[in-house]
Parts: structure tokens; sequence; C-alpha cells
């Protein structure tokens, strides 16, 4: 099942029908509508910033990219994923779903799902959400543990971080390797 948010249509008397922009309800559907070669990003959305990852054309590897700072300037952000979108031929957004511990959402969720849809129809890309609980907590306990980080370093990374946890666990979940 799809969940539609926006997009453009074209009248049927001037041409075809422009795809809209979708959030759809598994990754397996965004990826099923992606061409050879392209990648997905996947996004750690938290309150002061956005972390971002890029798999692979292959589906297999998720790579931590960079931290955006969220600003008031909301078009800040979408210029700067805008960009990667463009220069590493990115056909998908995956973004992380904060869920409780129990299984609900609640105001982080709905408030993830508001920015993803409103990036879904700025940047006209298609996306879906990956559960991401315990995420940031997994990767602060490797950075302290076993990268032996200080709290400013850590600081630094741990978003993108977060976001190559995130999409590496979304990859992980494919049943069937892109060839």
């Amino acid at each position: 099942m799809v969940t539609k948010y926006g997009g453009r249509f074209q009248d049927k008397d001037k041409g075809a029908r422009a795809m809209a922009a979708v959030i759809y309800d598994s990754i397996h559907e965004l990826i099923a509508t992606l061409a050879r070669g392209q990648r997905v990003i996947g996004l750690d959305i938290g309150d002061k910033t956005i972390g971002v990852a890029i798999s692979d054309p292959l589906f297999s590897l998720a790579s931590p990219v960079k931290t955006i700072a969220r600003t008031k300037k909301f078009k800040a952000a979408v210029l700067e994923l805008q960009a990667l979108i463009s220069t590493e031929q990115v056909g998908g957004i995956i973004a992380g779903l904060p869920i409780s511990m129990n299984g609900t959402e609640g105001p982080r969720s709905q408030a993830t799902r508001d920015l993803t849809r409103e990036l879904v129809n700025q940047l006209d890309i298609p996306a879906a959400f990956w559960d991401e609980r315990l995420s940031t907590s997994a990767i602060e306990r490797f950075l302290i543990n076993e990268a032996d980080m200080n709290r400013k370093r850590r600081k630094d990374v741990i978003d993108k971080m977060a976001a190559g946890y995130i999409l590496q666990g979304a990859l992980d979940a494919l049943d069937h390797p892109r060839l």
C-alpha cells in the first residue's frame, strides 16, 4: 500500500501524468521503484540536526555522510539534501522513525513523519520509514566503548553515524540483493 503526500499531476490534455512524491509503507516497495544505479539516503531526524547516510548502488552498505543543522530556515537543509541527491544519484529516502519500546508512536514520531512529508514534497523524491529504536544509544555506546571518543567528538559524529546505523538496518532487511 502506498500513502501519497502531495505531488504534481499534469492535465491529461497537456501530457503525461507526473509521478507523485510518495511515502511507501515498506522499504521493499521503495527499493522496487528505483532505477538501476540509484541509491537511497538514510536520515536520522532530530530536533537540532539531521544525520545523513548513503547506500551503495547495490543496497548492501550504508556510509555516514554528514550532519545537517536544523535551523529556522528549513530551506537550507532542503538545499543541502538536494545537492546530495543530485550528485550521488539518490532515488529515495529511508527515514528513521522513533518508535517507543512498547511499539507505539508518540509526538517525536509524528514530528518525524511531518518533516519527512515536507522533504518528500520539496525534493520530489519517494521515501519510506524504518524503525530506529535504540539507534542513537547503540551508536553512543559504540563510540564510548569501542572507539573511545570524547564527548565533543561524539557530538560531531553521532547523528551521521546513527543515520548509517538506521540505513544499514534497513538494507540488511532487504531479502533480495540488487545485482
